[in-house]
């Protein structure tokens, strides 16, 4: 018996909302400052330099020290938020990230956009496909990737109104809305989005709506799938992990990033040490994606709905024997 479908109505791109944020709190607190690369127009923090002009620090294209002159703002009392294009932000300013945002666990904000492959033609020299990778392995660090604007939002408050160093993964692309502006959110609360009893499918990013669709395609054909919204990479909210091992005996994790190191790898190893089930995994196969539009990219590695049903068919195969 087929269910009622979702409707994904398509919003703005999560970097649009991540500008709208700070504005937001740079007019509630004098002490949120940002730092960006060159970049401004296109991460949206031209938003705030434009109203605060004085609390906007353009540091060119030099991503390493634009990270240390955000820990020293840090340091000096401030809220900083610097941002770039993930793949220059994390892998150019990876030493100073380390040591001076995570050794000394610095109030740094650092948020990058233009993740994945969805930012299309820029191309895979701009393409972040290893950021969470990065980002988690920092020590401290506290890991978000949200699915869509309204998420984006409020966790981007949320960071602000917490001590301590932060990776945000923001998008270029614009995403279906999965939640109401009224959604409650929690940094290291996962949120099922789709309530299931078959197989569980974990992601993030881009892949929540994906997978969103994926449920409702299988609900037609009598299948119940569990989708759960893993928005915080870390700290991972393993009782959410857990309790779908235990409940549905299957799980298939789904991101816009290389599975070799991503939120699958997170994942995997809660359900290692709580409730072991059957698994697969949908992301970047150890390979750099070609330039397109993000349409096209997202098509040829397999970043779509049909995919995550693929991968839901194939694990509970697996479930059965």
């Amino acid at each position: 018996m087929a269910t009622a479908k979702h409707e994904l109505k398509l919003g703005r791109a999560t970097r649009e909302a991540f500008g709208e944020a700070l504005v937001e709190l740079g007019r509630e607190n004098p002490n949120v400052v940002v730092c960006d690369a060159d970049l401004s127009k296109s991460t949206y923090t031209h938003l705030f330099a434009k109203e605060f002009k004085d609390r906007f620090f353009e540091c060119g294209i030099a991503e390493a020290n634009m990270v240390a002159i955000g820990a020293g703002l840090a340091h000096a009392g401030k809220v900083p938020f610097v941002s770039s294009f993930s793949a220059f932000l994390l892998n150019k300013g990876f030493e100073q990230l380390r040591v001076t945002a995570a050794y000394g666990r610095t109030n740094l904000k650092a948020v990058g956009t233009h993740s994945g492959i969805s930012i299309g033609e820029d191309g895979p020299s701009q393409m972040s496909i290893e950021d969470i990778s990065l980002a988690t392995s920092l020590a401290g660090f506290t890991v978000i990737a949200p699915c869509d604007e309204i998420a984006m939002k409020e966790l981007v408050k949320q960071a602000a109104h917490t001590w301590g160093p932060f990776f945000i993964r923001a998008g270029r692309a614009k995403c279906p809305l999965v939640y109401s502006p009224d959604q409650k959110f929690e940094i290291g609360k996962a949120i099922e989005v789709v309530a299931g009893t078959d197989v569980t499918v974990i992601a993030n990013g881009l892949l929540v709506a994906e997978a969103v669709k994926a449920s409702d395609t299988l609900a037609d054909e009598g299948i119940s799938v569990r989708v759960v919204d893993m928005h915080t990479v870390k700290p991972i909210d393993r009782d959410a992990i857990a309790k779908a091992a235990a409940e549905t005996g299957a799980i298939v994790v789904a991101e816009e990033h290389l599975v070799d190191a991503g939120l699958g790898v997170r994942v995997a190893q809660v359900v290692a040490e709580t409730n072991p089930c059957v698994m697969e995994f949908l992301g970047i196969n150890d390979t750099y994606a070609e330039s397109g539009t993000p349409d096209d990219v997202l098509d040829k590695y397999g970043m779509r709905a049909k995919n995550v049903v693929e991968k839901i068919k194939a694990v509970l195969a697996r479930k059965k024997k």
